[in-house]
């Protein structure tokens, strides 16, 4: 790969990707995490995209992990999937996945006008076709029928309790579909919670991943939740409702 001196490169970790996820980026793909590192690292001063810019934690906790809650389709999807990331940020973890699925279509949504201007620059720049953006609240547009009930796979991390992320993304899921909690720690307490919340959403919770991170051994966990019947109208509540008065 080639770089200017100012570049500060993100590792490669090919041993790491294949022992963790049998898989590896290809040279374009790990040249586009490269891109969005960059494009990151150029912004991030007045835009505050992430509090993770050195390039091994970057790597770990932005690309790897967003990779890691789609472990079990890295080698196994043969179709074009729809997939929705609710309160995306800077790009995570819709933007890896995108790159890594280009056959599949990544709708990034995000309620803060800057961080989507970013994201539609930067999806121009690097020339990611199969990536929109939408700008707006998931209370509000998971009520859309242009996008409820539309998704194979809606992504969701760092948004709040569970039972709140299992109310923004399952109104999205065609039935059948599956949504992915990216999740810290997690306890059998909250099992206990987020069961109830999920069933009445028309949900099951199919599994529940406790995974260490590769360089800095941190715990964390993935929830895959399968949407088993169409999603009550009444969900999701209005805005700010969910968090307010988790189910």
């Amino acid at each position: 790969m080639t770089s200017n001196l100012n570049t500060i490169l993100l590792p490669e970790k090919q041993e790491i990707w294949q022992e963790t996820l049998n898989w590896q980026p290809d040279e374009t793909q790990q040249q586009m995490f490269q891109s969005i590192y960059d494009e990151i690292l150029a912004v991030n001063r007045h835009l505050n995209l992430t509090r993770i810019t050195e390039p091994d934690e970057f790597w770990e906790k932005h690309i790897w992990d967003s990779l890691r809650g789609v472990r079990s389709l890295l080698t196994s999807v043969n179709s074009p999937l729809r997939i929705i990331d609710i309160g995306t940020g800077g790009g995570f973890p819709g933007l890896p996945i995108a790159i890594t699925f280009p056959q599949s279509s990544v709708t990034l949504l995000d309620s803060t006008c800057k961080k989507i201007t970013f994201l539609d620059q930067l999806i121009a720049k690097l020339g990611i076709n199969n990536v929109e953006s939408i700008m707006g609240r998931s209370e509000d547009i998971g009520r859309q029928k242009k996008y409820r009930q539309t998704y194979d796979i809606a992504l969701i991390r760092a948004v709040g309790s569970a039972s709140v992320c299992a109310e923004y993304a399952l109104p999205f899921l065609k039935v059948g579909g599956l949504a992915i909690l990216y999740r810290g720690n997690w306890t059998d307490e909250e099992m206990e919670g987020l069961k109830p919340a999920v069933e009445q959403l028309g949900g099951a919770i199919e599994s529940i991943e406790q995974f260490t991170t590769p360089l800095s051994n941190s715990i964390r966990h993935c929830l895959y939740l399968r949407l088993i019947s169409p999603t009550p109208v009444k969900f999701p509540r209005g805005v700010g409702v969910p968090a307010q008065h988790p189910l």
